[in-house]
């Protein structure tokens, strides 16, 4: 495809006309609530696929954006962290101890938000028997000293979750999966199926309801992770039926396995929106200019929802529906612009010519 643009313009409630994407669904169960204070989108958003970033890259999951405005990228099954600076990619060194399967290997990247004065890196990866994360030394363009923060987590081939991302307050959160064994995510004592808020040392994050190192439970697997503000956004993925994107707050519950979807069940915390699996599969999210931005894989598309303080003030919004295959990550870059993968090599998928490929998509509203 090259640097070659794309451009897609999608009105409030309907495609503008010439535009090839299909119109997006979303739930009629799941009504947009009204706001609660925060300014709240208005017009259009459009988005413009305008250059290759990069191409050939092996199944990238993390992707995190260094305080130079270059970009480190993981490799799920290679388990190599490679660096974007400009059109060049280099390799910085390979993590240690990763065991690859479906949906499980080098998963999830962050930057110490004291880098480089701070010069660590952290990783969420699967291992032999569980899920980690491990906090590293990146100095001079090299990895090194890899030490493990916080292990356990329960891992299988699939539902191992992995998404890494430094909240305003400083603490790490960590999206998990149930590991294929649904009650984790109910169990207290596991931490599978919930949102982690750890220290760069592992330890708890002060304020952690209960004193644990997760804030919520009742999620199956959880791979988006995205602030605005304070307010943050998971994305997950559903079984058979509905797909969720979710407003976070400490100490809820949010119904796995009990619910799946919008059920309105008491004591569980419902969607603020909420797809077909056919139409999502969502794993990263991104926030910028009032929209979460949602990469889907089966879906091969990336959403846009309106949002404000914590809710879904209008209709998620389809683009590049099969343009460019499965959309893995979407990451809000120094310059304003979305960087997005793809994830057709990761055995799910239809390669094409070039991937796996990192798009610079640009944005603006109106």
């Amino acid at each position: 495809m090259g640097s070659g643009r794309a451009t897609a313009v999608v009105a409030a409630l309907a495609l503008v006309s010439g535009c090839s994407e299909t119109a997006p669904r979303t739930s009629p169960s799941a009504p947009a609530p009204a706001s609660s204070g925060t300014a709240v989108p208005t017009g259009t958003v459009e988005l413009t696929v305008a250059a290759t970033v990069a191409t050939g890259i092996e199944v990238p999951w993390g992707l995190a954006f260094l305080p130079d405005k270059s970009a480190l990228v993981a490799e799920r099954d290679s388990a190599k962290i490679k660096r974007i600076a400009g059109q060049d990619v280099t390799e910085v060194g390979t993590v240690d101890d990763v065991k690859s399967s479906s949906e499980g290997g080098l998963l999830g990247l962050a930057v110490d938000p004291g880098y480089p004065g701070k010069p660590y890196i952290y990783a969420y990866y699967s291992g032999g028997d569980d899920n980690r994360i491990a906090r590293i030394t990146y100095q001079d363009g090299k990895l090194s000293d890899q030490q493990v923060i916080l292990d356990g987590i329960p891992a299988a081939a699939i539902h191992n979750g992995g998404r890494l991302r430094f909240g305003p307050d400083g603490f790490l959160y960590a999206g998990t999966g149930d590991g294929s064994d649904r009650p984790n995510s109910q169990d207290d004592d596991s931490l599978g199926g919930k949102i982690l808020r750890i220290t760069t040392e592992g330890k708890a994050a002060p304020g952690n309801p209960d004193g644990r190192v997760w804030i919520t439970k009742g999620h199956r697997n959880v791979q988006g992770l995205a602030f605005d503000g304070n307010q943050l956004y998971a994305a997950e993925f559903g079984q058979n039926t509905w797909d969720e994107l979710n407003a976070i707050t400490p100490g809820s519950n949010y119904g796995w396995p009990a619910a799946e979807g919008v059920s309105q069940l008491d004591g569980m915390v419902d969607p603020i929106a909420q797809w077909h699996t056919a139409d999502a599969s969502p794993s990263g999210i991104a926030f910028a200019k009032g929209y979460v931005f949602m990469a889907s894989l089966r879906g091969q598309r990336l959403w846009a929802i309106p949002v404000a303080g914590g809710k879904r003030v209008g209709e998620p919004q389809a683009f590049f529906t099969s343009r460019y295959g499965r959309l893995r990550t979407v990451e809000l870059a120094p310059d304003g612009s979305l960087w997005v993968t793809t994830s057709n090599t990761d055995g799910r998928g239809g390669t094409r010519d070039g991937d796996d490929r990192i798009l610079r998509v640009t944005l603006s509203t109106s």
